[in-house]
């Protein structure tokens, strides 16, 4: 029988399956970080039970730690807490850590592709939503709750049930201006915030098949909010050339043995997906959000919708919205005043991210009045970025290249968005206070952000390319 990409993959990793309940699914890799890791190890002490495969565990430090002055103590004593039990879990269960002042620290879901961790054909997971990231290199990877954080160090092993199955095809060219984070906001704007509820995706079609690794890991990332299990994209020659020679890439014979099982993993003609979706690429323009879940998105010519326009069931809900952002309905969004940019997240914060900025911004400056922060994914990136002379391009440009971590993609470190200041953020989240209390935050790609950074206001990019 024909199968799936997740069909080969999930079927291969099953233990045993309940009856009438999920399966025991084996585990290849468990990233783990410093916010829901420590109630996991705390249980395993409680219980004096030890971590089956230390070896199978990459843990990083990213969501709590400062983006300046990494050398010195964290200010903030709940992430300086969490990092410190983070360190002595590691230590205590044998794990490797790659903390501040590691070279190899930093987002998490940057660190792994980055490192030839993730591979295809692999299950994945970390107490972390956005572990879909990985799934850009054909492999099943979610996230989990703290209680099964416990129970994957504990057993290399997960209770999962399997999700119902939907296929999106994105086919031909984009448009001029267009990226990655465009094509997943247009899909999102598209289904809503709920739509792939239940669902693991696939994302397949040319226009995905033309993107590099890091636009794939841009889309994948980003499945999770519109409610999906997961996100992949089939293994193919841009997958391979990406991960060959990386730091934890099998070599020599080895690869060659890996390249003959990952060349297998596509889904096969004539297979069947619960829900399958079509998308013409030159449909989608530069997007932008204006509401409070990542649904709420606009292209960026398109107005915010009238009242008449929603539906009465969702006017309370987005009446709500619009007060919390302080917009109309029926109105235009270029135009408006921007007083925050910030460019990371495990969503836009690798090389290829800061590359991107860094071209349109060349020669540039920032308006005035616009703080901009621009915060690499990982010590690889950052390092990369200072020897391609982009930090130097964005300091020019007035742009703060800071140090790596998940910055303003949260509130849950030192760099927060002021309450009722706008954010144009190349993250993946929207929601109320999540960059901090009451602020304001508009998800958009690298090039859009970079465009109301030098104008100061949100801006078609098609205007200044």
């Amino acid at each position: 029988m024909n199968k799936t990409l997740f069909e080969k993959i999930w079927d291969s990793h099953v233990v045993k399956t309940i009856d009438g309940g999920p399966s025991v699914i084996y585990v290849d890799r468990h990233f783990i970080h410093e916010v829901t890791s420590p109630q996991a190890f705390a249980g395993l002490k409680k219980r004096n039970i030890s971590v089956f495969r230390p070896a199978q565990v990459v843990a990083t430090a990213d969501h709590n730690v400062p983006t300046i002055e990494q050398n010195l103590p964290i200010k903030e004593e709940l992430s300086r807490l969490q990092v410190e039990a983070l360190k002595r879990n590691c230590a205590d269960f044998g794990i490797e850590l790659y903390g501040l002042g590691h070279p190899y620290q930093g987002i998490v879901h940057v660190i792994g592709p980055e490192l030839g961790i993730t591979r295809p054909g692999m299950t994945i997971v970390c107490g972390d939503s956005h572990t879909s990231t990985h799934g850009a290199f054909g492999a099943i990877a979610f996230g989990i709750g703290t209680s099964e954080v416990e129970m994957v160090l504990a057993t290399q092993c997960v209770l999962q049930t399997k999700p119902k199955l939907m296929r999106i095809n994105v086919d031909g060219e984009l448009n001029r201006g267009v990226v990655a984070k465009d094509i997943i906001l247009y899909i999102i704007s598209k289904i809503s915030a709920s739509g792939a509820t239940g669902y693991f995706v696939e994302y397949a079609g040319s226009t995905i098949r033309g993107l590099s690794m890091e636009g794939r890991m841009t889309i994948c990332n980003m499945s999770i909010e519109m409610g999906a299990r997961g996100g992949m994209v089939a293994p193919d020659e841009i997958t391979f050339s990406y991960m060959k020679g990386r730091h934890f890439t099998p070599k020599n014979q080895d690869w060659d043995e890996k390249i003959a099982y990952w060349s297998t993993l596509y889904s096969e003609d004539h297979v069947l997906f619960d829900s399958e979706i079509n998308i013409n690429a030159s449909e989608i323009e530069p997007m932008i959000t204006y509401g409070t879940n990542p649904g709420m998105g606009i292209a960026i010519t398109g107005h915010i919708p009238s009242l008449e326009e929603i539906s009465d069931q969702e006017k309370p809900s987005f009446e709500k919205s619009l007060q919390y952002m302080g917009l109309q309905p029926g109105t235009d969004i270029r135009g408006k005043k921007v007083d925050y940019v910030f460019i990371g997240s495990c969503t836009n914060s690798r090389i290829e991210d800061l590359r991107m900025v860094a071209s349109f911004v060349k020669g540039k400056k920032k308006a005035a009045g616009v703080e901009v922060w621009v915060v690499p994914g990982s010590k690889q990136v950052e390092k990369q970025a200072i020897e391609e002379g982009i930090g130097k391009i964005f300091e020019d440009a007035g742009f703060n290249l800071r140090q790596p971590g998940c910055s303003a993609c949260l509130g849950m470190n030192e760099d927060k968005i002021p309450a009722g200041k706008y954010c144009i953020s190349t993250s993946n989240r929207n929601f109320e206070g999540r960059q901090g209390p009451n602020a304001r935050t508009m998800l958009a790609s690298p090039l859009t952000a970079a465009a109301a950074a030098i104008t100061g206001r949100i801006t078609d990019v098609r205007d200044l390319i």
